[in-house]
């Protein structure tokens, strides 16, 4: 699995209890629609005291307890490794003895109810800020509140008063949400549900609602970032590929022929690629688009049923493997003064399949006595030229230091 360095971008905002200094070092969100019915779940892997941990993401909705549950962890990790960029290598065969080349694919690693007592109370403080709790849940090591507010400044009042600390920024962003008619969504870990848990870890949580809206709310997570954020984004629908509609996206460079000594260097490859395809300015980036009943190669084996039904695809049927799923992975990266606008999708009937592949071709290491051997060493030379030059100009990294580095690790005759 690809682990992307620095990422932080995610559908609400962290709000710590007490002091707790929180950022959000890295976010993945799986959306799934069918129709006009969203299931969203959030994944981050939080870096702090469980009691520090709370969160607060716009819904267009009131949500009931039966659309709000967790998931587990490793089936997010599994899509993450699904789709994500991958080398694949080739060997040269004899050239004195032609063979069919082989291709091998390489994965490169990257809540408790209240007493009536506290929850009157609750509502009361929350009224007198202009709050209403419209529902409170207990949700696996989570309690939920859903909040309905009608001034930004009430609400952060009210968040503030039972122990939330609120980033820098927070009142102004929510008062946008606020006009927007939305509502929010309030979850903070149990510590006593949470002790008893057999795993510490904070398990993804997952929303699911009906709006004819199809868009992620990601104002919110930016008022977290001491830096540039990103967020990878996994969207899963019956038809097709589908679309940003209110940014252009490009899309990640691929197919092309890179050094062998990549191999060892994959996550900075990627991270530099990344930056040269996104830019300055922030943007988005499709990194993967594919029908989940086959892949070619495959960076990890397709993802049962069973847990594509975990999280939200209610018409895969049976204990086999995906049939009518399309999945479009989204690489986002921005600073708070960047894509000021929240992600808008569209849902299409385009199934062209899209990868980030990147080919390796390992050059023949022995003997090479014939005339056809010889033509294949100038030809190899030539080729690792071209790759230098590819690979500079996917990175930005200077041709002089990757030859040297083709240099030590091809064989003596390629040098």
């Amino acid at each position: 699995m690809l682990a992307t360095s620095q990422a932080s971008a995610f559908c609400g905002f962290y709000v710590a209890m007490a002091d707790g200094s929180l950022y959000n070092q890295s976010s993945k969100v799986v959306f799934v629609r069918d129709g006009n019915r969203s299931t969203i779940t959030m994944s981050s892997d939080y870096r702090g005291a469980p009691s520090d941990f709370a969160m607060i993401v716009p819904t267009p909705k009131v949500l009931r307890r039966d659309q709000i549950s967790t998931v587990d962890a490793k089936i997010v990790d599994h899509l993450d490794s699904y789709t994500a960029p991958r080398l694949v290598e080739y060997f040269d065969s004899d050239p004195c003895a032609p063979e069919i080349m082989m291709e091998a694919p390489i994965v490169v690693e990257e809540a408790a109810p209240r007493g009536n007592a506290r929850k009157q109370s609750l509502q009361s403080r929350a009224r007198a800020k202009g709050v209403t709790i419209k529902a409170q849940y207990a949700v696996g090591q989570y309690d939920i509140l859903i909040l309905k507010a009608k001034e930004s400044d009430g609400l952060s009042t009210f968040l503030t008063g039972e122990g939330y600390k609120l980033p820098k920024g927070a009142e102004l962003v929510l008062a946008d949400y606020i006009d927007a008619g939305m509502k929010f969504f309030v979850a903070k870990v149990n510590l006593s549900r949470h002790a008893k848990g057999k795993s510490q870890d904070l398990p993804p949580l997952q929303i699911a609602f009906r709006s004819k809206s199809f868009m992620l709310p990601i104002q919110l997570g930016k008022l977290n970032a001491d830096k540039a954020q990103d967020a990878l984004f996994f969207l899963l629908s019956r038809k097709g590929r589908i679309e940003v509609a209110n940014y252009r996206a490009k899309a990640l460079p691929t197919d092309g022929n890179i050094p062998t000594f990549v191999e060892k260097v994959f996550p900075q490859f990627y991270t530099a690629m990344f930056a040269k395809t996104v830019g300055g300015g922030g943007g988005i980036v499709m990194e993967y688009a594919w029908d989940m009943a086959w892949c070619d190669p495959c960076a990890a084996d397709p993802l049962p049923n069973a847990d594509l039904r975990a999280l939200g695809v209610q018409w895969a049927r049976g204990n086999g493997t995906a049939q009518d799923v399309y999945v479009t992975r989204y690489h986002a990266q921005y600073s708070k003064g960047q894509m000021q606008k929240d992600l808008v999708f569209r849902e299409t009937n385009n199934r062209q399949n899209f990868q980030g592949r990147y080919v390796m071709n390992h050059p023949y290491d022995g003997k090479v006595a014939c005339q056809a051997g010889r033509e294949y060493v100038r030809a190899t030379k030539k080729r690792l030229g071209q790759e230098a030059q590819y690979l500079s100009k996917l990175t930005g990294w200077s041709v002089g230091s990757i030859n040297q580095n083709i240099r030590k690790t091809v064989p003596a005759a390629y040098r």
